[in-house]
């Protein structure tokens, strides 16, 4: 493909995180969707559409391919989105998810038309070094706020945020599940290549803004995370800010801390896993047509379903960053980046630290629901069937294993990085 398409190990990452992604997706989606009378067979097909445009995404080295793959990756969520169209939510929150979507996608492809035109390349390595060499005019400043305005909106960062609580809630929830992961990793993939590859030598620049759009998406996501009783809910605003913390690497990367962006790989690995077991077992209490996901509902749930309370605090502990959890060490990758990188970066590390805090609250307070509330009534039905228990089981696994031996995943991400 005249070397727009470079296959590596950095590629092996994305593709096999990706699989993983649609595999949990497609073994715990299934008998929630029957029970619905949802169509289940073209779930398979747009889920491999999107995993295609993530793979694409990540062997992109030019501009063109770079954004092929980031619209092959999105476009399906649309639909994904809209999957339950007899419920108005679920209209509601795609269509919302398509206006806001494809309009950051045209403001982020005039940015890339004429960052083009002022690098006269398309390559993003020819750009970086045409930018390095001082080849820049007024046009720079339109195509770096446009990036950035459309990078924005792709992953969902405050002040650019406001699809994602409607179209999360709205959207059936394993599909929700996917959609809080699977864009999210691609689209990071994308500020890598875009910001800590192309635009390098514009770091003085971006950075800044970066500091302030990661520090307001995290700070923001938890706080309205707090006061959500609707666990679905918390959970698409606890997503928010996990963008926030997300950024905080690629902050670092941008500073020239090499570690920033083994750090966010490492974290979109750790949060595919641990935030897919979570909405798993949100699946599994949402069996039944009609239920709900209520704080109260999980009331004495760890007392009646032990196994199944259990693998659910695995997951919460680990989007808490408990020690020694996936996302405790994914959390402290890009925080010490962060304090490496120094300057701006170090200011973001400690609200990040603080950010950590406050999600503590709203993280444990549906632990102690499951396990120290007496029972609601009426009880709440749990579905267990073996496709979703192995979905569930898979997921505790990653969380796991990535908490329990984290060196070799990062020294695999490092050396990926390297070649």
């Amino acid at each position: 493909l005249g070397g727009s398409y470079v296959a590596g190990p950095f590629v092996a990452f994305i593709g096999l995180l990706g699989i993983s992604i649609v595999a949990i997706t497609l073994l715990i989606a299934p008998a929630y969707l029957a029970a619905r009378k949802y169509p289940t067979a073209e779930l398979s097909a747009t889920l491999l559409f999107a995993l295609a445009g993530a793979i694409l995404l990540g062997a992109a080295t030019d501009l063109v391919t770079l954004f092929v793959g980031l619209e092959l990756m999105v476009i399906p969520g649309y639909v994904l989105a809209g999957y339950a169209k007899r419920d108005p939510l679920s209209t509601e929150g795609a269509v919302k998810y398509f206006l806001l979507g494809s309009f950051s996608s045209a403001i982020l492809l005039f940015g890339i038309v004429v960052l083009w035109g002022v690098a006269g390349t398309a390559s993003l390595s020819g750009i970086a070094t045409a930018l390095a060499s001082g080849k820049a005019n007024a046009g720079l400043a339109v195509a770096l706020a446009l990036i950035t305005t459309g990078s924005a909106f792709k992953i969902a960062a405050v002040p650019f945020h406001y699809w994602t609580p409607d179209a999360y809630q709205g959207s059936p929830t394993p599909i929700t599940g996917y959609l809080s992961v699977g864009p999210k990793v691609g689209a990071f993939v994308l500020l890598i290549k875009l910001f800590v590859i192309a635009l390098a030598p514009l770091a003085a620049l971006w950075i800044p803004v970066m500091v302030v759009l990661a520090a307001a998406t995290m700070t923001l996501g938890n706080l309205v995370a707090l006061t959500q009783s609707n666990v679905k809910r918390m959970l698409a605003y606890s997503s928010i800010a996990h963008t926030g913390y997300l950024m905080v690497g690629i902050v670092a990367a941008g500073a020239g801390e090499a570690a920033g962006i083994a750090g966010v790989l490492f974290y979109a690995a750790a949060y595919a896993f641990m935030n897919l077991g979570a909405f798993a077992f949100l699946t599994a209490l949402q069996g039944r047509p009609g239920a709900t996901t209520q704080l109260s509902d999980l009331a004495g749930l760890g007392r009646k379903h032990p196994r199944m309370a259990i693998l659910a605090a695995i997951f919460l502990l680990s989007l808490t960053g408990i020690p020694p959890t996936a996302g405790f060490f994914a959390k402290t990758y890009v925080i010490l980046a962060a304090v490496q990188a120094g300057g701006p970066a170090t200011i973001l590390a400690v609200i990040a630290v603080l950010n950590a805090a406050i999600a503590a609250f709203y993280y444990l307070r549906v632990i102690v629901y499951l396990f120290m509330r007496d029972p609601a009534e009426p009880a709440v039905q749990v579905a267990e069937g073996p496709m979703l228990r192995a979905g569930l089981l898979i997921a505790a696994i990653g969380t796991v294993a990535l908490g329990l031996a984290p060196t070799p995943i990062i020294e695999a991400v490092i050396q990926a990085l390297a070649k």
